[in-house]
Order: structure tokens, then C-alpha cells, then sequence
């Protein structure tokens, strides 16, 4: 007869069983919600402080505890997040096109890091630690705007908002990298005298984002190629399988990373080259799936931690003031600093205001702020993780409860059906084989 202690499960079986349960929620969970004023986000924290609650579970994932493992799982959700952000736009780059996301790139971003490194300072943080508070805060988030984002390649549903947020989304996380750059400059440099200003501007600024676009793009141009246009029959697309996706993102990541540059803004320009390398050919379907499925169960992983870290005490470090903070990131400098950037555009005035309230703080913000305490020693570090912390948590909550409403709201005014079904496009005859 069998101790009651071995009848208890292995850990190895228990893990094996949560990850079915895992992945058999990624697949249903989006159709449940669909309908919803819910978000996936929203109920996989929940999931996370559930568990993590329960006392049989030991493990308290706090991102301090494990710094290392906090900026690698995060910055893997990134890029992935980015790969399939890239391949979903159907609009050709262009910049007269692309004006609305030039406009929250060259005015929302940096009007957004100035206002929240002043709010940061304000509330008693060292201007340092502001400044990488600042630069963590401001790109909207790819992974967690899933709901506010373009469909899928070849679906049409591409309007001026939701190409917006998934450009700028695709775009801002690898120029705000400058900034959160900007911030271990100057904390490294503090007390020492040494000159910086011009090794940031010849270096974290002119290369690292000159050499990412040129590296991005010649990666997207070789898998464009071998994807697309070599012979018929060794054609990568003749494969149908979507993870060349998730192969072509680690290739440029790598690559940038490995010559000091910026990974994050490489994998978006191969993403939108090798998409432009065959812009109607089916397989983009194909490898967007993949890419999305493994963003979203990489995305529920986290947000189970985040859930299971905001139970085990993320937040104890917070002060009345940061909550002040935290409503005025979200609520005043966003939504703001985006109606300052669209001014002037040719747009509804439900669109620009659309635009301006969902910059969704999220993973990124996660990936920032355990970048730059991983690169140098900033003060405050644990109220800093409690700020950005309550910040994602904000926003999961007031843009999840919102973006069902507001998005058929916004199908509605700009006379769409938003419970029509998703429609695809019929690549006219001859384009669903070698590129033409």
C-alpha cells in the first residue's frame, strides 16, 4: 500500500498537466471573450493570482528575484510579438501612408517620456531613475494590443486606427530604446566626469538604429527571397509551414544583437520586407498563424507570473503619490500627448481620439525597466517594478474593459458591420505561387 505522499503527483506530472490546460485556454479562451467586454490579458493575471495564491505553491515569481530570467522571457514575448505585428500590415511602406504612426512616433513618444520622467521626479524618484521609468512607459505595448491591432494578412481589416497602433506598436519599441540607452549612460556616468553625450548620439542613437534598420531589412530581403522567389520547388513557402516565421526572427535578432544593434526595431523592418517581398501570396497567413499562436501562449505564461508577482508583494513598495502617478501616465500624458502628435491630421476626430487613449503599457515596459537595472544601478529599483507594475495592471484593466465597446463603437461610426465575419481576400489568379 502506497504512502499518501507518493500518491501526491510528481511535479513534473503537475507542470505537464497546467500546460495542457494552458494551451487548451490559448486556443478557446480569445472565442469565449470574444463577445465580451473581457480581454485575454485580464483573466490570465487573474489565473496567475489565483494560483500563485494557493499556499501549495511555493514559487513567488518577483522580477528582482530573477532579473536575468525576467528580461530574456520578456524579451522573447517582444519579438515574437513583433514578427507577427510586421507580417499583418497589408498597407505598402510609405510615408506619406504612414503619417499617423510618424506622428505618434516624433511627437506622442518623446512629449511622453518628458512627461512622465517630469511625473517620476516629481513624485521623488532620482532624475535617472525617472528618465528610464519615462522610457519604459512610453511605447505602446505589441504584445498585450492584440484587440486594437489590424487582423490578419489579406482580411482588410486595416483602418486608420487599427494600422496605427500596430504600426507604432511595431516601430516604438525599438526607438525607445535610445532613451532607456540614455538612462544607463547617465547612471553610469554619474560622479565619474566622463563625457557621454556624444557617445550616445554617435552610438545608442546613429548606429544602433541605422545599422538595425539596414540589418533588418537585409534579412527580410534574404528570407524574401528564399521564401518567395527562388525556384518553384525550393521555395520555403512551398513547405506551408508558418514557423519560417519564428526562424526569420531569431535570425535578426541575432544578428543585430550580435554587431550592437537594435534587435527589436530589425525584426520589425524584416517582418514588413519579407511581407513586401510577396504582398498577397497566402503563406503570409500561414506564417502569422504560427507567429500568433506562439506570441499568445508565451504572453498567457507571463501574465500568469505577473499574476503570481502582484500576489507575492509587487506592489508593497508603492506610495500614495505613485498611484497619482500611475492614473496620470494613463489617463492625462497618453491620451494628450496623442492628440498633440495627430493634430493637424485628416482624420475623424473619434479616430484620433481612439488612437490617443489605447497606448496599452505592457510586456515591453517589463522588458525596459529589466534592461536598464540589469546594465546599470539605479535607485529605487524595487518601487520602480511596483510603479510599472500597477501601470500594466491599469491598463489591462481599463483597455481590456474598454477596447470590445469602443472598437465596435468605432466599426460602427466609420459604417462597418463589426459582427460580420472576418473576410478574406482572394489573391487575384497566378499570385498564390511565385512571386510575379
Amino acid at each position: 500500500m502506497p504512502e499518501l505522499t507518493e500518491l501526491w503527483p510528481a511535479p513534473y506530472i503537475v507542470a505537464l498537466t497546467g500546460l495542457g490546460f494552458l494551451i487548451a485556454l490559448v486556443a478557446w479562451l480569445p472565442l469565449a471573450l470574444k463577445r465580451l467586454p473581457l480581454s485575454l490579458p485580464i483573466v490570465c493575471i487573474a489565473l496567475g493570482a489565483g494560483i500563485f495564491a494557493l499556499p501549495q505553491v511555493g514559487l513567488r515569481p518577483m522580477p528582482m528575484d530573477h532579473p536575468e530570467i525576467t528580461e530574456r522571457f520578456t524579451e522573447f514575448v517582444v519579438i515574437i510579438a513583433l514578427m507577427g505585428a510586421g507580417l499583418k500590415l497589408d498597407r505598402v511602406f510609405d510615408f506619406r501612408r504612414w503619417a499617423v504612426t510618424w506622428r505618434l512616433l516624433a511627437i506622442t513618444m518623446p512629449l511622453s517620456i518628458l512627461a512622465i520622467t517630469g511625473l517620476g521626479a516629481w513624485a521623488g524618484l532620482p532624475w535617472v531613475a525617472a528618465l528610464l521609468l519615462g522610457a519604459s512607459l512610453a511605447p505602446t505595448d505589441p504584445v498585450l494590443a492584440a484587440d486594437v491591432q489590424v487582423g490578419p494578412p489579406l482580411t482588410g481589416q486595416e483602418d486608420e486606427v487599427r494600422f496605427g497602433l500596430t504600426s507604432e506598436a511595431g516601430l516604438n519599441d525599438g526607438l525607445a530604446f535610445p532613451f532607456v540607452n540614455l538612462a544607463i549612460v547617465l547612471a553610469l556616468a554619474a560622479g565619474s566626469g566622463e563625457p557621454w553625450l556624444l557617445q550616445w548620439l554617435g552610438y545608442n542613437v546613429v548606429w544602433e538604429i541605422g545599422v538595425g534598420v539596414v540589418g533588418g531589412w537585409l534579412v527580410g530581403r534574404v528570407f524574401g527571397w528564399l521564401t518567395f522567389r527562388i525556384p518553384a520547388e525550393s521555395q520555403l513557402a512551398q513547405t506551408g509551414d508558418g514557423l519560417i516565421a519564428i526562424g526569420a526572427t531569431f535570425v535578426s535578432y541575432g544578428l543585430t544583437e550580435m554587431v550592437h544593434c537594435y534587435g527589436f526595431l530589425a525584426v520589425f523592418i524584416t517582418a514588413l520586407t519579407l511581407r513586401h517581398a510577396h504582398r498577397r501570396h497566402e503563406f503570409h497567413r500561414e506564417m502569422h498563424d504560427v507567429t500568433e499562436q506562439v506570441e499568445r501562449l508565451a504572453m498567457m505564461v507571463l501574465l500568469l507570473l505577473f499574476g503570481g508577482a502582484l500576489v507575492s508583494g509587487l506592489l508593497a513598495p508603492l506610495q500614495w503619490v505613485d498611484i497619482g502617478v500611475a492614473l496620470a501616465v494613463l489617463l492625462v500624458v497618453r491620451p494628450v500627448a496623442g492628440l498633440l502628435g495627430l493634430a493637424g491630421l485628416r482624420a475623424p476626430w473619434h479616430e484620433k481620439l481612439t488612437l490617443a487613449f489605447f497606448g496599452i503599457r505592457g510586456v515591453g515596459s517589463f522588458y525596459y525597466l529589466a534592461y536598464g537595472l540589469n546594465h546599470a544601478a539605479f535607485a529605487e529599483a524595487e518601487r520602480l517594478w511596483a510603479i510599472i507594475g500597477l501601470i500594466v495592471l491599469l491598463s489591462v484593466l481599463l483597455h481590456g474593459l474598454t477596447v470590445t465597446p469602443v472598437m465596435r463603437w468605432l466599426d460602427r461610426a466609420q459604417g462597418r458591420d463589426p459582427d460580420a465575419p472576418e473576410r478574406a481576400e482572394i489573391p487575384p489568379p497566378g499570385l498564390t505561387g511565385p512571386a510575379r
